[in-house]
């Protein structure tokens, strides 16, 4: 299993998430053709009511915190309860920043 499914597949068991979009944002960095290595996920779950956004990445570190460790060098996390995405409008998700080693 690709690291993509594998934390799309994550993801959904431990969240039951409304809305669920996982990117490889490798291909926009200095790394290999077919890399794994940079991703952007937004998860929608009412898991996330009355928390915090430190507790929602620490609980999504937590789940994918095989994969950080071995194969993940960058992930940009994007948490909403579904009233807070109805809210925010998904045209309106911070898009990633800009990575600045490795010299692209």
């Amino acid at each position: 299993m690709v690291i993509y499914q594998t934390i799309e597949q994550k993801l959904r068991d431990s969240f039951n998430p409304t809305f669920l979009q996982v990117t490889n944002e490798s291909y926009k960095h200095n790394v290999p053709v077919g890399s794994e290595s940079h991703f952007n996920v937004i998860v929608v779950s009412d898991a996330f009511a009355n928390q915090r956004l430190l507790q929602r990445h620490r609980a999504i570190n937590a789940v994918l915190a095989e994969e950080l460790a071995q194969h993940i060098h960058a992930l940009a996390m994007h948490t909403y309860t579904p009233q807070e995405w109805n809210e925010q409008q998904a045209d309106k998700v911070p898009a990633s920043p800009k990575c600045y080693g490795g010299g692209k």
